[in-house]
């Protein structure tokens, strides 16, 4: 009987506990947060340049605190708004996205889409986020309305970065910028963009939704100055550490070290070595609407604050 009763007192308190985890894992998606960086890329003496990087959205109708704080975000004033797709988690979430993006529509923009723009999401077993990319891809749910998006975004004057090139002047900055279509789904067409930057452009930007290394490995190549992704949720799940957390995963071939924040590609390389980038990774704002959890890993958007080099 004595064992018996510590079987049960130790089950109760581990079902305490994964109770107590859960509930906090629930409650720190609704903590958003805007993170900042600074980046030297630009020429010396030109004006820094404020760029709003969003990411995973993935938005349902109902989420309207996530609604209220992206329509906040214009108040950051930015100059240049990079989306890295994965805006959409419902196939009525189009107007509602654009109508939270509110006035940062009015800015200059860019996109490309990821793979839950493409498809409804479905119930995943949230273990799944803690374990290596095992090529498996949901492509097998009804698709979302994703071209309503792209027309919404491109008619409101944002650029289309979808397999293509394109150039773009903000302010006193001219910008020349490479984007694939979603690499997790193999979408993407590298050979489109392939090439040289313009070596014109006061700034070379590249854009992917999922940052595959056959992706970035091309970029930094082809002389792009800065790298532009989001996919990982930043691992979603981490460890607390002191000093830090730690990811165990990123649901693509990049190495969990880099799942979130400002990074070099390579990753050994130096600013000054040729074939080397600066890498964004955005740990992304929302998530798979049936696994809302994330611990140590707070739902963000990020400025990036370029500025000259030196």
């Amino acid at each position: 009987m004595g064992f018996a009763g510590a079987l049960l007192r130790a089950a109760g308190a581990g079902g305490v506990l994964g109770a107590a985890v859960t509930s906090y894992a629930l409650w720190e998606t609704q903590q958003f947060t805007v993170r900042r960086y600074d980046v030297r890329v630009l020429p010396a003496g030109m004006r820094p340049l404020r760029v709003l990087h969003l990411s995973d959205i993935h938005m349902t109708p109902g989420q309207t605190r996530k609604q209220e704080w992206l329509r906040s975000l214009a108040a950051l004033s930015p100059d240049l708004v990079i989306d890295t797709g994965d805006n959409l988690a419902h196939r009525d979430s189009v107007p509602v996205v654009l109508d939270s993006l509110g006035s940062l529509l009015e800015v200059p923009g860019i996109f490309v889409h990821g793979s839950n723009d493409y498809f409804e999401p479905g119930l995943r077993n949230p273990i799944g986020y803690l374990l290596p990319d095992r090529g498996r891809r949901y492509t097998g749910t009804p698709q979302l309305p994703w071209g309503e998006l792209s027309a919404g975004m491109a008619g409101a004057g944002w650029l289309d970065l979808t397999n293509r090139r394109a150039q773009l002047t903000v302010g006193e900055t001219t910008l020349a910028f490479a984007g694939v279509d979603d690499p997790h789904l193999d979408y993407d067409d590298l050979a489109a963009v392939a090439g040289p930057a313009d070596p014109d452009a006061h700034l070379r930007l590249a854009v992917a939704h999922a940052p595959y290394l056959r992706v970035l490995d091309q970029y930094a190549a082809d002389g792009y100055d800065a790298i532009i992704a989001g996919h990982t949720h930043g691992g979603q799940v981490r460890l607390p550490l002191p000093g830090g957390s730690r990811a165990y995963a990123t649901n693509c071939d990049l190495e969990p070290a880099r799942a979130r924040g400002l990074h070099r590609h390579p990753a050994d390389s130096r600013p000054d070595e040729p074939g080397s980038s600066w890498l964004h990774v955005s740990a992304g704002i929302g998530g798979n609407p049936y696994t809302p959890i994330r611990i140590a890993c707070r739902p963000e958007a990020v400025v990036l604050t370029l500025l000259p080099r030196g």
